[in-house]
């Protein structure tokens, strides 16, 4: 055979050898991987069936959880409301017993009526044997005037008659005048029962305000880090706050005077969380005042809940509950304006019910009555005008209206419910200590210094410090330059001249400021 035919054959053999030996090679491999890929799967599986079983677990968990919450929850609103019910019962209770105490004075009345239908029984048999008794002295009249005076009848009958009237008509005026006495003498009686009874259910005690608040320290050591280096740090408060910040001999405390309470009382809170928290500076007071000005609004929300709850008056508008909550930091003549509005409200309810008019009308209107108040120092007008156009504004009853805005003499009250309102202001103005006309007259120079002084185009605020001997005014950088500035605190200075009273000197500083501000991130 030819040896390339050989060759020829030798190599296809060897190559099918080595195609078989791969083929087998890849077959092996193919079935390695597989069996891995199985194992694989089988793992994956039992992992998957692993997490869903470990899920399951969380979930019933979880599930266990929520009903625990949801039972605790019921738990705690199961034992509010039995806490409502028994407070309801006690109420009910109460009402019973005043129900009794009222039938006790119905029956009481109801036995006087008795009685003096008895005594207009008596009367009426006295006149009927008096009337007996005319007619036989009419009798004896006529026949000694027909025997003596040679009279008529009829001239004698009409002589008679004269005199019967003019007698009558004495006796009629003195019973008349018997009645009145008596009428008025039990009205009078009754009006002071009323008041006193209105009074004795009030009966709560007051202490007024002044103008200053004490904060304590908790070492005398906390005064230095109050003042600041070269006093930085009470000026930034008194710039931020507009309240004078006065630290003397006094032991471990430091005071704030001010004649605005709202304003006292920021920077009382302000300056008990600077002092627990020990970073005093004058960027941190800025940032701890503003943070203090933000919640104080959710307060004045809070104080407004917090009255009409107090007098169980449902559906005012929420304008007006924030425009009470104001009124927690207004005074009148030294007397707190939200303390006063509710005892107007106590005390013209207790006397509409004893006089069965409208309770909820008088409570109402004695509440709102100084409404106007809460915005008297920022618009125009006298607070019993303005008080009709907010009530008026925010969907009030013109009863309740009506009733608020006599409380002044300003209109004729035309219902029993306006005649109570104004009874209960003077009632609770007229309280013992409850007013002072000094205060009021030093706070109304106050509040005219920063009137004035806001008054000016361009300032941004101002506040009235150093007991009303200093006034210093912000004014808005752009719009006032510095000669501006030097020029608007000399007009100011005129105008406060020009229309107030007042002994020794006022300085009038005008603060001109411009701040570049950044934050690096």
């Amino acid at each position: 055979m030819n040896p390339a035919l050989w060759i020829a054959v030798a190599a296809i053999v060897v190559t099918a050898a080595v195609l078989a030996y791969g083929w087998s090679q890849i077959r092996h491999v193919g079935e390695k991987r597989l069996a891995e890929a199985e194992r694989e799967a089988t793992r994956m599986r039992e992992e998957a069936r692993r997490d869903s079983e470990a899920k399951l677990k969380e979930g019933e968990l979880a599930a266990k959880e929520k009903l625990l919450q949801a039972r605790t929850e019921f738990e705690t609103a199961s034992r509010a409301r039995r806490g409502e019910l028994e407070t309801l019962e006690r109420r009910l209770t109460q009402k019973e017993d005043s129900l009794d105490k009222r039938l006790s004075e119905l029956d009481q009345r109801d036995k006087e009526i008795v009685g003096r239908d008895r005594a207009v029984t008596g009367r009426e048999k006295e006149v009927a044997g008096k009337e007996i008794e005319a007619d036989r002295l009419v009798a004896e009249q006529r026949n000694r005037l027909e025997q003596i005076a040679g009279l008529t009848a009829q001239q004698a009958k009409d002589e008679l008659t004269r005199g019967l009237e003019n007698e009558a008509r004495i006796d009629a005026a003195h019973l008349v005048k018997r009645i009145e006495d008596e009428a008025r003498e039990q009205g009078n009686r009754k009006a002071q029962w009323l008041m006193g009874l209105a009074v004795q259910r009030l009966a709560s005690d007051y202490i007024s305000e002044t103008t200053v608040s004490v904060v304590e320290l908790p070492s005398d050591e906390m005064k230095g880090r109050i003042i600041g280096r070269e006093g930085r740090n009470i000026r930034a408060l008194e710039l931020a706050t507009g309240i004078d910040l006065i630290v003397d001999d006094t032991p471990e405390a430091v005071i704030l005077s001010g004649f605005d309470p709202y304003r006292r009382e920021i920077a009382r809170v302000s300056l008990e969380r600077l002092i627990a928290d020990g970073r005093i500076h004058p960027a941190r007071i800025e940032e701890v005042v503003e943070k203090v000005k933000a919640e104080f609004e959710q307060r004045i929300q809070q104080e407004g809940d917090a009255a009409l709850l107090e007098l169980k008056i449902p559906g005012m508008h929420p304008e007006l509950v924030k425009l009470m909550g104001r009124l927690r930091y207004r005074y009148s003549y030294g007397q707190n304006v939200l303390q006063h509005s509710k005892e107007v409200a106590f005390l013209a309810a207790t006397m509409a019910a004893e006089l069965k008019v409208n309770v909820t009308i008088a409570k109402r209107a004695g509440l709102l009555h100084d409404i106007g108040k809460a915005i008297d120092r920022e618009v125009d007008g006298t607070h019993v005008q303005l008080g009709i156009e907010l009530l008026r504004k925010y969907g009030e009853s013109e009863d309740v209206v009506h009733a608020m805005a006599c409380h002044h003499g300003d209109f004729d009250p035309q219902t029993v419910e306006a005649v109570l309102v104004t009874a209960s202001d003077a009632l609770s103005a007229a309280r013992p200590g409850a007013r002072r006309e000094v205060l009021e007259t030093y706070v109304k120079r106050l509040e005219k210094l920063e009137e004035i002084a806001n008054s000016f185009k361009g300032v941004q605020k101002s506040f009235a410090i150093q007991a009303g001997r200093e006034v210093r005014i912000i004014v808005d950088s752009g719009k006032i330059g510095d000669e501006q500035a030097i020029w608007l605190s000399k007009d100011i200075a005129k105008r406060i001249e020009a229309e107030l009273t007042y002994p020794g000197e006022i300085r009038v500083t005008v603060i001109r400021e411009t701040r570049a501000v950044e934050f690096a991130r």
